[in-house]
C-alpha cells in the first residue's frame, strides 16, 4: 500500500508540474506588457466570463511536450473550456496573445475543432475571445480535416455564437468572428484579412492596424463588427447581456424574464415625441426606450446603416428583436448599410425564435445616384426577403409614412405571415410621395390633390380592407403589442429546432 502511494506521489507530481506549465501563459515580461496595456490576460478573462470566476479547462495539455522546446506553448497559445453564464453551460475559446502572438497551432486548431464538435453536440452557446496572429506559418497541415472553419460554419443557426475581438486579430482568427452572429470590437482591437506589414509587402501599402482594422473601419464604415465597448471588461459584460435575449439552441425558446416594468401601461408621452407630420423628423430611440420594459432595449450596430435601429429588447419580460426606421436620419429611408444589418439580423432572430416587431417611418428605398451605385435595390431586396421568410410571430406598426418598397421590407405586405398590423391615425401611404411623384407624372393639381387626400386617409381606407388589423392612439403602442404577444403565446409553446430556409438570396 504505501509502495503504491510513493509511485503515485512521482506521478501526481509531474502531472502538477506539466498542469501548471500548461497554466503559466508566458512567463512575466509579455504578461505584464498585456496588464499594462489595460487589457485582461487569457485566465482572467475566462473568470470575468463566467459566474464566479469558474469554469472546466478542454485541451489544457495541448502542446504541453513543448516545455522545454525552443518555442514553448503553453495550452497551444489557446484557452477552452466551459462554465456557466447566468446560470447557464456556455464554451469558450480565448487566445492567448502572450504566446507566441495568440497564433494557432496544429493542437490549437484540433481544440478549435473541439469546441464546435461540443457546441452542436451538447448544443451550448460559443463564445470566442480573440487576440491572436492567425495561422502559425510553422504548423504541418498535415491531412488535417475537418477544420474550425467549416464546423462553425455548420454550426451557424444550432447554437449562439459570439466573438469578442480584444487586440489585433488576423488571418483565421478574423474569419472565426465572421462566421459569428454577434461581434464586439474594444477599442484596443483591430480585424483584417492580413496584418500590416503583409499588407506592405503585398501591395505595397504602409498603413496602421487601427486605419487597416480598428473599431473605425469595421463598427462605423464597413460593419464587419456590430458593437464597440472600451475594454475587455465591457466586452464580456455586454456579451453576458446578448445571451441573456437568446435561448442556449435553437430547440429552445429564450426564458420570459418578467420584471417590475412588465405590466401594461400607457405611454402619455408619445404625442409629444411623435408629431403626426411626416415631413418633421424624431428621434426613434426615445420611442423605443419608452416602448420596451425598463432597462432592456440592446441596440445591435448602432453606428452603422443608422436610418434602421436594430435592437433586441424585453416587452412584458418576452425576448424581442425590434427593427425601426429612425426619421431623424434621411427621414428613415432605407440605404444600402441599414439593409445589410437588417438582414443579418432578421436571419439571428429567426434562427433563435425571437418575435420580431417592425416599426415603419419611410419614404422608401434610399434614392439618389449613390444609393444606385451603392446596390441599395439588391441590398433592399434581401431584406425583403428576408422578412418574408420568418417563420417566427412578427408585428408591423405603421407610425407616419410608409411608400413603395420601403413598406414591404418593413413587413407591412397585408396577409404575410403577421401577428399583428397596427398603424397609427395620421399615416401617410403611397407608392410614392404625392408631391414628388406628382411632379415626376406630371399630373395637374387636381390629380395631386385627390393622391395627397387618399394617402392621408390611408390607415381607414386600408383597415376597411382588412390590411390593418386595428387603428391604434399612438399612447397605447406598448399595449397593442403585449396583446400581440399574447396572441402567440400558444405557438411559441409548440416545439422547435433549427430553422430550414430554402431559396436563393437576392
Amino acid at each position: 500500500m504505501a509502495e503504491n502511494l510513493g509511485r503515485w506521489e512521482a506521478i501526481l507530481t509531474e502531472h502538477e508540474r506539466r498542469r501548471a506549465f500548461a497554466a503559466s501563459m508566458d512567463g512575466t515580461d509579455r504578461l505584464a506588457k498585456q496588464h499594462a496595456a489595460g487589457k485582461l490576460d487569457t485566465r482572467q478573462r475566462a473568470a470575468a466570463l463566467f459566474d464566479d470566476g469558474i469554469f472546466t479547462e478542454i485541451g489544457a495539455f495541448a502542446a504541453v511536450l513543448s516545455e522545454g522546446g525552443d518555442t514553448p506553448a503553453p495550452a497551444d497559445g489557446l484557452i477552452a473550456g466551459f462554465g456557466h453564464v447566468d446560470g447557464r453551460p456556455v464554451l469558450a475559446g480565448i487566445e492567448d496573445f502572450t504566446v507566441l502572438a495568440g497564433s494557432i497551432g496544429d493542437a490549437g486548431a484540433d481544440k478549435r475543432y473541439r469546441l464546435a464538435q461540443l457546441a452542436a453536440q451538447e448544443k451550448l452557446p460559443l463564445i470566442f475571445m480573440l487576440e491572436g496572429a492567425g495561422h502559425r506559418l510553422t504548423n504541418s497541415h498535415a491531412g488535417r480535416s475537418p477544420n474550425d472553419l467549416q464546423a462553425l460554419a455548420e454550426l451557424s443557426g444550432q447554437v449562439p455564437m459570439l466573438s469578442l475581438v480584444m487586440g489585433a486579430s488576423a488571418g483565421h482568427g478574423a474569419l472565426t468572428a465572421m462566421l459569428s452572429d454577434f461581434v464586439v470590437m474594444t477599442e484596443a482591437a483591430a480585424m483584417f484579412a492580413a496584418g500590416p506589414p503583409l499588407v506592405k509587402g503585398a501591395i505595397g501599402e504602409v498603413v496602421t492596424k487601427e486605419e487597416l482594422g480598428g473599431p473605425d473601419v469595421h463598427v462605423a464604415t464597413s460593419g464587419v463588427a456590430h458593437n464597440r465597448v472600451a475594454d475587455d471588461q465591457a466586452a464580456i459584460a455586454l456579451a453576458r447581456r446578448y445571451l441573456s435575449y437568446f435561448p442556449s439552441n435553437a430547440w429552445g425558446r429564450a426564458a420570459v424574464q418578467a420584471g417590475p416594468d412588465a405590466c401594461p401601461r400607457r405611454i402619455e408621452e408619445m404625442l409629444t415625441l411623435v408629431d403626426p407630420d411626416p415631413r418633421i423628423p424624431f428621434a426613434m430611440r426615445g420611442v423605443l426606450e419608452r416602448l420596451v420594459d425598463n432597462d432592456s432595449l440592446l441596440e445591435i450596430q448602432p453606428q452603422f446603416g443608422k436610418a434602421l435601429i436594430t435592437a433586441l429588447a424585453r416587452i412584458g419580460g418576452h425576448s424581442v428583436a425590434i427593427l425601426a426606421n429612425d426619421p431623424s436620419v434621411g427621414a428613415g429611408a432605407i440605404d444600402a448599410n441599414a439593409a445589410d444589418k437588417a438582414v443579418h439580423f432578421l436571419d439571428v432572430a429567426n434562427a433563435f425564435h425571437l418575435p420580431v416587431i417592425f416599426l415603419t417611418d419611410n419614404p422608401g428605398v434610399m434614392a439618389g445616384s449613390a444609393a444606385e451605385k451603392s446596390g441599395a435595390l439588391r441590398r433592399a431586396a434581401r431584406m425583403f426577403v428576408a422578412q418574408h421568410r420568418l417563420r417566427v410571430p412578427k408585428i408591423h406598426v405603421t407610425l407616419r409614412k410608409a411608400f413603395g418598397f420601403g413598406s414591404s421590407i418593413m413587413a407591412m405586405n397585408p396577409f404575410d405571415g403577421q401577428t399583428l398590423s397596427l398603424a397609427f391615425p395620421a399615416i401617410t401611404l403611397g407608392a410614392m410621395p404625392a408631391v414628388s411623384g406628382g411632379e415626376a407624372a406630371k399630373l395637374d393639381p387636381a390629380t395631386r390633390a385627390r393622391i395627397a387626400a387618399e394617402q392621408a386617409g390611408g390607415a381607414y381606407h386600408l383597415a376597411d380592407k382588412m390590411a390593418f388589423d386595428d387603428v391604434i392612439d399612438p399612447r397605447d403602442l406598448r399595449n397593442a403589442l403585449l396583446q400581440g404577444l399574447a396572441m402567440m403565446a400558444a405557438r411559441m409553446e409548440l416545439p422547435c429546432g433549427p430553422a430550414k430556409v430554402g431559396g436563393v438570396t437576392p
